[in-house]
Formats: C-alpha cells, structure tokens, sequence
C-alpha cells in the first residue's frame, strides 16, 4: 500500500521525505502544493526535479475523496457528498455570509453516539475518516469551490474527540501558514461533550472549542446527549474552564438547540443561566431542523427569543443561529450523507472505553 501524502500534516511529512533520504524542505514545498494550490499530481509540481517526481509516484499518492454530488441552496449554502469507499458517503457544507465564509466539516462516517434530536446519529456508524478524508473535505471547498474560506467548524457528521489522531492532523493543517493558514480563533472543534479528551486538545493544537450541550441538567441531557450518562454536565464545564484558563480573550461556545416544550422554558433558561456561571461562553441557539421521523418539533420564534432575552438579561452573550441551507437538508442537525454499516455503535465505543446506553427511549412527548 503506497503513502497517502494528503492527511499529513508538516512534521510528518518532514519525516516521510527524510525517510526517503530527501531534506525537510521538500515537505515544505509539497504542503504548499497540495494545500494552497490544490496540486495532487506530482508531474504538475515544478519546482521538483523529474527524478524526485518519478520516485514519488512509485512509493506514495495524493488522493482526495471523490466528490458524488454537489448541491448549491437558494440561500448560496452548497453542500459536497463525498465517496469515503465501500457505499459509504460524507458530507461537508459551505456557509457564505457577509462577512465570512465558514466550512463544516466531518470527522467520521455516521456517529456513534446516537443524540436523539441529530439525524446523523440516525443513521448508524461505519467508522473513523482517516485524516486524508477529514482535510480532504476542506481541499475540496478551497479548491472546487468559488468562495474563499475564512472559516471551519468541526461540526459535521461524527464526534470529532472520538476520531483524535487524524483529526489533530487535519486541524494542524488547517492552521499551518503553508497549508490553510487559518488563525486559531477561526477553526472551532465541537465536542458533545468527551472529557479525557478536552484538555489533550488544548495542550496539542490551538484551536476553538464549541460544546454540543443543549440541555441545562443531567436528567435532561441524559436522553438527548447520551454521552452525558459517562461525562455529566459537572465534569463537562469543568473541563471546559481549565480549556480557556485564565486567558480573558478565550471563550468556550455552548451549542443549544431549541425543541419545542423540551428544552426551551423560562425554567430551562434559568438552569442554564446557574450552570454557565464562572465559564466565559457564548451561547449559540440553534433552531431545530427537520428530519424524517423526527419526534422533535421547533420552538417557535417567539420562544426562542424570550430565550436568548433572559439569558442577555443575566449579562450572557446570547446570539440565534440563521438557518442556512436547508432546502438541501444542509442545515445544522440534518447532516446524513450515506452509511452503509449501522451495526458498530456498542463495539466502537467499547473500544474506545466509553461504556453508555445507545438506545435510550425518549420520556419527553
């Protein structure tokens, strides 16, 4: 099996060319042509001798997955499919707004932890992307698209914590000045919430932490967080205070989505209000979307609003997420793409030491 020199970040491509006997600075130079100009032929790289490049094509590839479908909303929002092998496909989005244009990316094929209200964690789990696939998507964007990126979150399909290693790869290409180039505030990982996981982030990669909680209590989150049941809501922003630490410029986004007569009361605001207090966030509301056989319904406008008041009124930062692609079922919650194997949730999981109930019933309706 030849290299994959698509998913590694710039020491270990340092230490793939050093392995063939060639210097550091040959990295450098295929980052740069992977990365920023969107190059996976080694031909088309100039600047390497033509000894250099036959070599190459002999011992390691570029390969990207392909892309099955592209989708372009009414509202600009375009979504790729993209071919991960075996009837298996995944899903990134592209957000234009005014001021930025913003990725979300996926981190592994369906989910495992099966949130109640996500249609992701609907279909099944197939398994981790390598980190080829995970940056993949981004190249994709950058270099199909018609758009410049300024942005990426983490918040596709899959829990990126779940998925450490290439997703640590992909989030140093992100921000390496010879690849992507991204500044730190502007790459988001978001988390449902896997403690142990948390600070090893912080201490590896300098990036933005968003925490899919969206539920104020335990009893609560418990049915629409699962993972809750292993990392409760205590441990959970503990962790997430000793991410940001003392740096007054850091913040942690807290993720909430908005389900009618389950989560959205004056009482839950409240609860929330007490939970975040010594925690510097800011609180995304998010309007539920849609899915086939949903048990969920949206709050409507009016509620959501009240909502976010009473927790501006408590001096939080507080901000409703715009709906966005929709038409496309692009839009957050409402990832899918295409996972042929449903059979892997409770193996995974013991496999990565996380010991939960996946199929918990519903008491809320």
């Amino acid at each position: 099996m030849t290299t994959n020199l698509m998913g590694m970040d710039r020491t270990a491509l340092i230490e793939f060319f050093q392995s063939i006997g060639e210097p550091p600075f040959r990295a450098i130079q295929v980052l740069k042509w992977i990365h920023q100009q969107g190059v996976i032929d080694f031909d088309q790289m100039t600047n390497l001798s033509k000894s250099l490049r036959e070599r190459l094509k002999s011992v390691c590839t570029i390969t990207v997955p392909e892309c099955m479908t592209k989708q372009l909303a009414t509202d600009g929002t375009t979504k790729w499919l993209l071919d991960v092998g075996v009837g298996n496909g995944i899903e990134a989005v592209l957000i234009p707004e005014t001021t930025r244009n913003t990725v979300c990316i996926s981190s592994q094929v369906g989910c495992s932890l099966n949130c109640t209200f996500c249609s992701t964690g609907k279909q099944g789990f197939n398994r981790d992307l390598t980190a080829a696939e995970i940056i993949g998507q981004l190249w994709h964007v950058v270099h199909t698209g018609d758009k410049q990126v300024t942005n990426v979150v983490m918040m596709g399909m899959g829990e990126p914590l779940l998925n450490f290693e290439p997703v640590l790869a992909a989030l140093r290409l992100m921000r390496d000045d010879c690849a992507y180039g991204l500044s730190k505030r502007k790459v988001t990982v978001s988390t449902s919430g896997l403690v142990p996981k948390i600070q090893v982030l912080r201490e590896s990669v300098d990036v933005a932490l968003a925490i899919s909680l969206h539920a104020p209590n335990n009893e609560l989150r418990d049915v629409l967080v699962p993972l809750n049941k292993k990392y409760p809501i205590e441990e959970l922003l503990t962790a997430c205070k000793a991410y940001v630490g003392d740096d007054p410029r850091l913040h942690v986004t807290i993720e909430y989505v908005m389900l009618a007569g389950i989560n959205d009361s004056v009482t839950h605001a409240r609860q929330l209000i007490t939970i975040l207090q010594g925690l510097r966030s800011k609180v995304n509301l998010i309007p539920f979307n849609p899915f086939p056989n949903t048990e969920y319904q949206c709050s409507d406008r009016e509620t959501i609003e009240r909502f976010q008041h009473k927790l501006m009124q408590a001096g939080l930062i507080a901000t409703i997420r715009k709906t966005r692609g929709q038409d496309i079922a692009a839009a957050c919650g409402q990832l899918a793409g295409l996972v042929k194997d449903k059979t892997k949730r409770s193996l995974y999981l013991q496999r990565k030491m996380i010991p939960i109930t996946l199929n918990t019933e519903s008491k809320l309706n």
